[in-house]
């Protein structure tokens, strides 16, 4: 099955940019834009909503998840789950079009978000649900099969949906077309409301394909196990589940390389400007291929940046790109980051945070939450955050009110730098020496994420003194104890950089009862020095024992492979 352009041809881009202009012709003055030079007919990478073909650069949308053809084919009810702006939307937009145009169905798309505010009240949500189903059927649909407007107001009471459903998908079948149909944002539903819906979609089920749709999808961010849980029940399915019918949970993976690579290659074929090669693989190994952050890389590049076709994007271009968009706070990583705050979030990311092991109250449910939300994965038997600028966001957001707070002598930029341009990392951490004893203990208590307090703070001084002038990378690993800091410092003062200077360090926290975790730390220390190819090092132990030592002790080391360490004991 191929996707088929159903939109149109794209306006050119100058076009378009004309007409943006004159929306604010006699209102204001739009900033001064760079110049850059694009054909008459461009598409663009998208970062909003579904994707639009015609003027989006889009991998074929059906390729992403071919399992849902048999399952239609079969008269399936299942559920397709991932992380928000993986292209659920526009993968099963497609699918249902595509499925309408083959004459063997009639596929339609809808959403049930406008029932989201009335999670109480599953009357008024349902009809809420029938109104967009309605909406979308006049948009997709030709008109002799569009369900009935008038049947919409008949149906009313806490069987509104099914008696609709039921109603439209007869009239169907006696035109010989079964209805398959695509609930979106089934997320927005909660409570009561969810629970009518899911209620009314199972017995309806028995009816399928003549009396019923004879194959529904369940769209949203997470599994059916969840949406029960939203409804008031418990985390297991049971044969009183409302929605038990269901025969599988599809999940939308992320692009691999090729497809980024693919994704990209699009953008060359319609500019004549290339990704290198190193850029490619530099934009994958950032992104994990999680679709909204590879198509924001590339966005941020060649539309921010505005790195002019035929300038070849390179590893520095991409790297620039990638602390513009952490900077940032896209509204993508923003809306994520606001799970933090939640317990069942927390509990499994704080000990990866702190590289401890995961707590006895951290239910299996609470991982599978984690991973539909698209935060954490697991690569082989380790759970680990889903790709690199995650886990540079996540100790972000988590640092951004103490960073706000701090009260620092000197503040960013080039004056941490020496002479030759290199970062004085010594002076930089004896003012982190006194800073600490100063309000140090005052931050520990205010955060969010107890067990990772001390890291986060450390990792927040250091962001709030070279912000702008260098970054921080983070890395950190379940069950090691440790977390691992690689500051990255431009020697000629810009992002671009071809030339850095780096700087490893690893944080420890010492607690009552463990031994002195600077023992074991110097052979951990050497595999990631060996690993980043550094000849020397720093090691952070935090003393948080009832009695420990003064803060502020500093010595040096040597690594069982010879490398230079300089310890510092807070």
């Amino acid at each position: 099955m191929y996707f088929t352009n159903v939109w149109g041809p794209a306006p050119a881009a100058s076009a378009l940019w004309r007409g943006y202009r004159g929306i604010g012709e006699g209102v204001r003055t739009l900033p001064p834009r760079p110049e850059v030079s694009y054909p008459s007919r461009v598409r663009w990478f998208n970062t909003a909503g579904p994707n639009d073909p015609s003027y989006h650069y889009t991998l074929p949308p059906l390729a992403r998840l071919p399992e849902v053809a048999p399952l239609v084919a079969s008269n399936a009810y299942f559920v397709v789950h991932a992380p928000r702006q993986s292209g659920k939307t526009t993968v099963m937009r497609a699918f249902a079009r595509e499925l309408t145009a083959s004459g063997t169905h009639v596929g339609l798309y809808t959403t049930c978000e406008m029932g989201g505010p009335f999670s109480n009240d599953p009357e008024t949500a349902t009809c809420a649900v029938i109104d967009a189903l309605l909406t979308y059927a006049q948009l997709d649909l030709p008109l002799e099969m569009r369900p009935d407007p008038t049947l919409a107001a008949s149906c009313r009471g806490h069987s509104a949906l099914f008696t609709f459903l039921s109603s439209w998908s007869s009239r169907l079948a006696a035109l010989g077309k079964p209805l398959f149909l695509v609930l979106d944002e089934i997320d927005a539903l909660q409570d009561n409301a969810l629970l009518s819906v899911l209620r009314q979609l199972r017995a309806g089920y028995a009816q399928r394909p003549h009396g019923f749709p004879a194959s529904v999808a369940l769209v949203g961010l997470r599994d059916v196990r969840d949406y029960k849980m939203a409804s008031g029940g418990s985390a297991h399915l049971g044969t009183a589940s409302p929605f038990n019918v269901k025969v599988e949970s599809l999940t939308l993976g992320s692009f691999s390389a090729h497809d980024v690579a693919a994704l990209y290659g699009q953008h060359t074929a319609e500019t004549g400007q290339p990704f290198m090669p190193a850029a490619l693989d530099r934009a994958y190994e950032l992104t994990r291929g999680q679709p909204w952050l590879a198509n924001a890389l590339a966005r941020e590049v060649v539309f921010k940046m505005a790195i002019a076709p035929p300038t070849p994007i390179t590893v520095q271009h991409v790297d620039a790109a990638k602390e513009r968009l952490v900077l940032s706070r896209a509204t993508h990583l923003d809306s994520l980051m606001d799970k933090l705050r939640e317990d069942r979030v927390r509990r499994v990311i704080e000990p990866l945070l702190a590289g401890t092991q995961m707590a006895e109250d951290v239910s299996q449910a609470d991982l599978e939450y984690c991973k539909d939300l698209g935060l954490v994965e697991r690569r082989g038997r380790n759970l680990e955050i889903a790709n690199p600028i995650y886990r540079e966001v996540i100790p972000r957001e988590l640092t951004a009110v103490a960073e706000d707070v701090m009260v620092l002598d000197h503040d960013g930029g080039r004056v941490w730098a020496l002479p030759d341009g290199r970062l004085d990392l010594e002076r930089l951490m004896a003012a982190f020496v006194d800073f600490w004893s100063r309000d140090g203990e005052l931050l520990v208590r205010a955060q969010l994420y107890d067990e990772a307090a001390c890291q986060l703070v450390l990792m927040a001084f250091l962001q709030r003194l070279i912000n702008g002038g260098g970054h921080v990378n983070r890395e950190y690993a379940l069950g090691t104890g440790r977390l691992d800091l690689l500051v990255r410092w431009p020697i000629d003062g810009t992002l671009q950089s071809r030339e850095w200077d780096e700087h490893a360090l690893e944080l420890k926290v010492w607690r009552d009862g463990r031994p002195d975790p600077a023992t074991v730390a110097l052979d951990q220390l050497d595999r990631y020095l060996a690993r980043v190819r550094r000849d020397d090092g720093w090691l952070v132990v935090f003393d948080r024992r009832t009695e420990r030592a003064v803060a502020g002790h500093m010595e040096t080391l040597v690594t069982p492979a010879g490398r230079q360490v300089r310890l510092l004991r807070l």
